[in-house]
């Protein structure tokens, strides 16, 4: 929970969204993807496409869909809580959340997607928003990736499907 002089703090934070897609992870690996920094106080971004993310790390198998089938797509929007936090928004394209099917046969066009918070899994996701509550001072990153019904990642092109937001949350305002 933040405290309430951290709501008054909203003012400095600032959102930089890290841009990824195919092409960004088809390019050499010194090139950096193209970042957009927003320091005018907005707390919004969006992220479209896919990531370098940690497929291996996570524990889970990767489910590659084959290139012959449409491209499942997740953008993530960040979009600051009136109250406190934010409000992830996760849009799908060629894919659907579906958790009434978690642990059952998989399908390449639907599941459900994982939160991670600096690279720390915080949740799964089974439908399109998701409240975090808060973050401390400092740059955080935010994936969603999206997973098979046995929490497999899904991969296209051996590339993870994720989307990527960084938030910088400032110090407090007295």
């Amino acid at each position: 929970m933040l405290p309430k002089n951290r709501l008054n703090g909203l003012g400095s934070l600032s959102i930089a969204v890290v841009l990824t897609s195919l092409m960004a992870c088809s390019a050499p690996a010194d090139s950096q993807p193209p970042r957009t920094e927003n320091h005018h106080g907005e707390t919004h971004g969006e992220t479209h496409g896919e990531t370098h993310g940690d497929r291996h790390g996570s524990g889970h198998p990767t489910l590659a869909i084959p290139t012959s089938q449409p491209q499942p797509k997740v953008s993530l929007t960040v979009h600051p809580d009136p109250g406190q936090g934010w409000n992830l928004e996760v849009t799908l394209e060629n894919f659907a959340f579906a958790p009434q099917n978690i642990g059952r046969s998989n399908l390449t066009t639907e599941g459900h997607a994982h939160l991670y918070v600096n690279g720390e899994k915080i949740s799964r996701l089974y439908g399109p928003w998701y409240h975090l509550a808060s973050l401390p001072p400092g740059r955080h990153i935010l994936k969603v990736n999206l997973n098979s019904n046995d929490h497999g990642t899904l991969t296209y092109g051996d590339q993870e499907i994720a989307a990527t937001a960084v938030i910088d949350v400032g110090e407090p305002q007295p």
